[in-house]
């Protein structure tokens, strides 16, 4: 089994589905976070899932989704920044490791085998410094795997844009992993977005 740390964005406030703590929601009888989890450790042996802090309405049932699932919790203060804080937080939490992957929790149809894909990136694309999950058709999207010589930088993320302030110069040292259909792209922000998925599966 792989160990690349792999860190599990889970912070957020669903703030779009009104009331509604989306990675509770069921994916083939499975609570989002859980499958989410459930993949990643799959794959790798060191999984960390960034939480919002204890106090937060959403942490317990989070952290009880994942209880006993081998992933490390991180409760992050930070997150309440919105994903930048989440991202410099969690990444500073990390062990020390030569590559790291950050993994949106919000990817209903993303399979252990596509986790697996990015982290052999550096394999056949080993002058890359990012290695990034892209739909069939060539779109970036998710997981995203660094080298840790870019680890630094997330020490300096602020503001709306994530992870983009670093991976936006890196452009032209970014390989991009084909994976099957839209599934490294595809998340459900809404209602609406979870009732038009769901109709495609019925």
């Amino acid at each position: 089994m792989n160990d690349t740390p792999i860190l599990i964005l889970a912070a957020g406030q669903s703030s779009r589905m009104r009331g509604v703590d989306k990675l509770s929601l069921l994916v083939a009888d499975e609570p989002l976070l859980v499958r989410i989890a459930r993949i990643a450790r799959a794959v790798s042996s060191r999984v960390f899932v960034a939480l919002p802090v204890v106090a937060h309405p959403y942490y317990p049932g989070r952290a009880g989704m994942v209880a006993g699932a081998g992933v490390t919790l991180l409760p992050l203060a930070d997150a309440a920044e919105g994903l930048s804080g989440s991202l410099r937080a969690g990444v500073a939490a990390l062990p020390e490791c030569r590559h790291f992957m950050v993994l949106l929790a919000d990817l209903p149809e993303l399979q252990a085998s596509d986790i697996a894909a990015v982290l052999a990136g550096p394999v056949a694309h080993s002058g890359a410094l990012i290695w990034r999950g892209a739909t069939a058709d060539g779109r970036p999207g998710h997981p995203i795997l660094f080298d840790a010589s870019l680890r630094p930088r997330f020490a300096s993320l602020a503001g709306d844009g994530g992870g983009e302030a670093i991976v936006k110069p890196h452009a032209d040292r970014t390989a991009l992993i084909a994976l099957p259909g839209n599934r490294a792209r595809l998340d459900l922000d809404t209602p609406e977005d979870w009732a038009a998925w769901r109709a495609t599966r019925a």
